[in-house]
């Protein structure tokens, strides 16, 4: 613990540092104002009841940091952004034109984050219309006037635009990745009120299973820590290179590192998305008033139950499924053994070109399955943990663990470059 907060308490020490972190905390605290300021026209307690009955929505509340759930002006939160995030990191991959314009450097990527804003305003209009109509077959929205109804759609429109410039002023003025760190700053600020809930509900025989359940947080912080920091070091040597009959420089040797968990949280994200579709669907048919739907709808909402055997063995399965998918969208054995052997590198033991990228490819796959085993176990512990304990208010998801863990980690290694770079200059101008 003492090495993770050191980079953090010797920052203050440097006017530069103290400053980002300075901007960076009234960001933060401007966007948890923010969250509380409500919409007019909605039934709270209604809708509150609402998200704590529908596993879905409680995932989109994760990500709006509790602001869906209080129905803020900010209240679709970061969703349409990382949704367009995900969309063009998948077309960077199939996109030969995207793909060459990320190869760019920083006025590439600065391209296609404009291109992640202009797809981020209509998804959020989608998403704006389409948490209108279900909170309007809900009940809980009363309005029916056009003008307020465009109010709450434009509202809820502008509220993403001005959180995601929020976390692209963190990006660039304070510490750590913007987006992330809202996020993280969401779901956090949800730990008092869990605690609150669970205080309020304790009793002696559940002091055990709280014990048990903490124990098992702490292992579950400790593995995610673990697999992802986790990496396979490849060796690759570069040959010699000859200039003139003479050598013009030694082999350098270096490594070429394969992380465990390469697709970090996305799996979760994806798989979560589909197996929460035959509940929400089976719940929405329960009430058709046909008899045949009405018996699919119960059979749906009773296997598909987020506590049920069948949930959670698919949810397991989508989220393995989804980290081989999307570990071989983003790594390419074949063009990083071009690449290898385009720059005169090779593998020890391993011809270059097709040898290397089967190589790769088994290594890959190898460690892919221990972290799409680690990711999907992570998915479904908290619901496991729950049944096995009987606690329902400490359940966090392994997407909120995933990213809390992950910030964390990333804001204090960025702290630590910075003091790095900030000795390098004090030691040069010294000597």
């Amino acid at each position: 613990m003492s090495n993770i907060l050191s980079p953090i308490i010797n920052a203050f020490k440097i006017a530069e540092l103290r400053r980002k972190i300075l901007i960076t905390t009234i960001l933060v605290i401007i966007f948890r104002i923010t969250a509380h300021i409500p919409v007019s026209g909605v039934d709270l307690a209604g809708l509150q009841q609402l998200f704590s009955s529908n596993q879905f929505l409680g995932l989109l509340d994760i990500f709006s940091g509790g602001t869906l759930a209080n129905f803020s002006i900010i209240s679709l939160g970061l969703n349409p952004y990382i949704n367009a995030s995900i969309i063009f990191q998948l077309l960077t991959m199939i996109s030969p034109k995207l793909e060459a314009l990320s190869k760019e450097g920083e006025m590439g990527r600065q391209i296609i984050n404009q291109y992640t804003r202009y797809l981020t305003v209509p998804l959020a209009l989608l998403q704006a219309i389409g948490m209108f109509v279900l909170l309007k077959n809900q009940g809980i929205i009363t309005q029916i006037n056009p003008l307020q109804i465009a109010s709450i759609i434009v509202g809820m429109t502008a509220g993403t635009i001005f959180l995601m410039w929020i976390g692209e002023l963190i990006t660039e003025y304070g510490i750590g990745n913007g987006i992330s760190l809202l996020i993280f700053a969401g779901i956090v600020s949800r730990v008092p009120v869990v605690l609150t809930q669970t205080a309020s509900v304790v009793d002696q025989t559940q002091l055990i299973n709280i014990i048990i359940f903490t124990v098992l947080s702490i292992l579950v912080v400790a593995g995610v820590v673990f697999i992802n920091e986790g990496r396979r070091q490849i060796t690759v040597q570069y040959a010699r290179r000859f200039t003139g009959g003479r050598v013009g420089g030694t082999g350098a040797q270096t490594y070429l590192p394969l992380r465990v968990n390469q697709a970090g949280v996305i799996p979760i994200i994806f798989a979560v998305s589909l197996v929460l579709v035959p509940s929400f669907a089976g719940s929405y048919l329960a009430g058709l008033p046909q008899p045949q739907l009405a018996s699919l709808g119960k059979i749906l909402a009773t296997n598909f139950n987020p506590g049920s055997l069948v949930y959670n063995l698919v949810y397991f399965l989508l989220v393995v499924g989804f980290t081989f998918f999307y570990t071989a969208v983003i790594f390419n054995p074949t063009k990083v053994a071009d690449e290898i052997k385009k720059y005169g590198g090779f593998i020890p033991g391993i011809r270059p070109g097709t040898q290397s990228a089967s190589f790769l490819n088994y290594i890959m796959v190898r460690i892919t399955l221990a972290g799409a085993i680690f990711l999907g176990a992570i998915a479904v512990l908290p619901s496991i943990a729950s049944s096995l304990t009987g606690i329902q208010t400490l359940v966090l998801g392994g997407t909120g663990l995933l990213i809390v863990v992950s910030v964390i980690l990333d804001t204090a290694k960025q702290f630590e470059s910075k003091l790095i770079e900030r000795s390098y200059e004090v030691f040069a101008r010294r000597g």
